[in-house]
Parts: C-alpha cells; sequence; structure tokens
C-alpha cells in the first residue's frame, strides 16, 4: 500500500519489504538527529494492523502468545511473538489493548499469515479479529516527543517512542502539523543502536527467541502454556542458543555497507576461512558511523574480530554466549 507521504520534498521510496513508505525524505542525518532529539515523525503506514475484539480476547491471546496479556492494563504496550511448535519465531506482534480492543502492529505483508492462524485458533472463544491495514495507519513518534495526538488515535507508548494507529485518511493532515518526516532509514539506524530485533532482518525459519534477545522484552518465561513454550524453557534452563545477536563497528572506510546475508568470518582466518554468522541489518549512523547487527556461533569469542564480506568490524555483546 503505497502511503500519500511520498509526495513530500525529497521522498525517495523505500524497496524490499518496506516499499510503500520513504526511505529517507533527503537528509538520512539529520532525520536522524532529528528523531534523537524527539523530533519529527515517521511514516510507518506499511505495517500490517489487526486488530482482536470481544469479552474473551486478553485471555485467548494469552494462550497463543509467549507474552503474559490476560491481565494487561489499558493503555499499557507490550511485545508478543507466536511460535511455532519447535520453538521457532513465527510473528511478531506490537501490541497495546485500548480497554475494548486489542491493536497490534506486524510486519509488512504478514498480516494474512497471521490472522489465518488466529482464525484457526478461535474455536468456543467469544472474539473478532479484524485486518485494519486497509484503514488504519501507523505513525511513530520519537522519545521526547510533545507533537500532540489526534483525539481518538490509539496510542502503543514505550520508552522508544509512541506508535499511534490513525485513520489512514488523517495520515496527510496529521503529517502537516507534526514536525518534521524522517524516513525509515533514520527509523532503522536507531533501531540497530538501540539493539531491537526485527522478524524477519534478524530472524530466519529458524531463529529461537533466546538469540535475538527477545526473552524478557516480548517472551514471559512465567506464564502458562503457548505453542513452543518447551523449546523456550528447555534453553532457558537446561541449555545455550545455537547464535546470538551481536552488534557490529563496521570499518568507516568503506563505501559500501555489507547487505543482509552477508557472511561473517574470523578476521584471523582470512577470506578463505569458515563462515560463523551473517549481517542481519546494517546501517550509517549519525554518530557511530557505519554500524550493523548480526548473528554469529555462539561459541565466537566475544573479544574476536571479524570480517563482514571484505568490511573489518568489531563486535559487542548483545546477547551472552
Amino acid at each position: 500500500m503505497k502511503s500519500p507521504l511520498l509526495t513530500l520534498p525529497g521522498a525517495v521510496p523505500a524497496e524490499g519489504v518496506d516499499e510503500g513508505v520513504a526511505a529517507h525524505y533527503g537528509d538520512l542525518f539529520r532525520e536522524q538527529r532529528a528523531l534523537a532529539e524527539g523530533d519529527g515523525f515517521v511514516d510507518l503506514s506499511h505495517r500490517g494492523v489487526v486488530t482482536v475484539s470481544g469479552e474473551d480476547r486478553l485471555g485467548w491471546l494469552h494462550l497463543l502468545l509467549t507474552q503474559h496479556v490476560s491481565d494487561l492494563p489499558a493503555g499499557q504496550a507490550t511485545e508478543a511473538l507466536i511460535l511455532s511448535a519447535h520453538g521457532h519465531i513465527e510473528h511478531a506482534l506490537y501490541l497495546v489493548d485500548d480497554g475494548a480492543t486489542t491493536w497490534a502492529h506486524v510486519e509488512p505483508g504478514t498480516e494474512e499469515a497471521l490472522i489465518a492462524y488466529l482464525e484457526s485458533m478461535k474455536f468456543f472463544y467469544r472474539v473478532e479479529v479484524a485486518d485494519r491495514t486497509a484503514d488504519i495507519a501507523v505513525v511513530h513518534l520519537p522519545a521526547g516527543s510533545i507533537t500532540e495526538v489526534p483525539e481518538g488515535a490509539v496510542v502503543r507508548e514505550t520508552a522508544y517512542g509512541r506508535d499511534l494507529f490513525l485513520p489512514r485518511a488523517d495520515l496527510e493532515s496529521f503529517a502537516a502539523g507534526a514536525g518534521p518526516a524522517a524516513g525509515l532509514l533514520a527509523h532503522e539506524a536507531l533501531r540497530v543502536e538501540q539493539h531491537r530485533p526485527r522478524l524477519g532482518f534478524e530472524t530466519d525459519h529458524r531463529t529461537i527467541p533466546h538469540e535475538v534477545g527477545w526473552i524478557g522484552t516480548a517472551v514471559h518465561l512465567q506464564k502458562g502454556c503457548y505453542r513452543g513454550q518447551e523449546t523456550v524453557a528447555r534453553v532457558q534452563n537446561l541449555g545455550k542458543p545455537p547464535r546470538r545477536l551481536v552488534f557490529l563497528h563496521l570499518d568507516g572506510s568503506d563505501v559500501h555497507l555489507p547487505v543482509h546475508g552477508t557472511e561473517i568470518r574470523l578476521a584471523d582466518e582470512g577470506p578463505d576461512g569458515r563462515k560463523i554468522g551473517f549481517v542481519t541489518t546494517s546501517a550509517r549512523h549519525h554518530e557511530l558511523g557505519p554500524v550493523a547487527l548480526a548473528l554469529v556461533k555462539r561459541n565466537v569469542p566475544t573479544d574476536a574480530h571479524l570480517m563482514a564480506g571484505d568490511t573489518a568490524a568489531a563486535q559487542e555483546t548483545v546477547v551472552e554466549p
């Protein structure tokens, strides 16, 4: 779904899964600095929006999600995952309940599969699941923003800022008074700096929550059964995940950033060394320079110097080995 905000001055469309919104508006670092200072907004209207209503909604979602939501207070934001039977991550939901309806935004293009799964699990519960992507747009306001929230908008407030669920028809009028627009590249650079994983970027078909740091933030370890819980409990209590998320400082002399999937090797093994991981997201940060998140094998020494393709990289631990 193409955002009307792509008509704003300087807008350059994003590509791939983020197609439909702006990658930037002509000045990536200015846009990042504005967000870091609490100014402006980010158009996330390409993301899927799913709602669950009905008096059984929270108890029912509690049975399906990795997060404890049966007593979720109105207005309190949380994150949750849906896992496969083997504990692999299938969906990531960014949730808030308004007292009558639970709202979630999800990765672009995943809402159809998510809704199909939820519908298959309704049974006798009094719940209604709806795809609201066509009429509701997500907009992000950074932490510290003093932008006025339109009356009636559903707000999901976190330490990183506020996600607004706005009528899609109001998107242009909201943007006109919300300060400078920042593109998705600025938003992603700050996400990388904050070590926050993203479904489909920091995850693949075999990722479990422990590998990317979703334990605690999206997975509650003291709740009842849900699909995949056995794997979560076994790894938490008896073992270690096979991979771990790391933050990389990349050599700033390279013109090109390593793309998603770029192989990572130990620097002292040279270009023909064994593959020990891959880049998940790379970005140009307004203060840190070129940075990335990556998944590497758990036993990679935390002080090892790495190569991301042909780019030298120094690692910081995100998930402990």
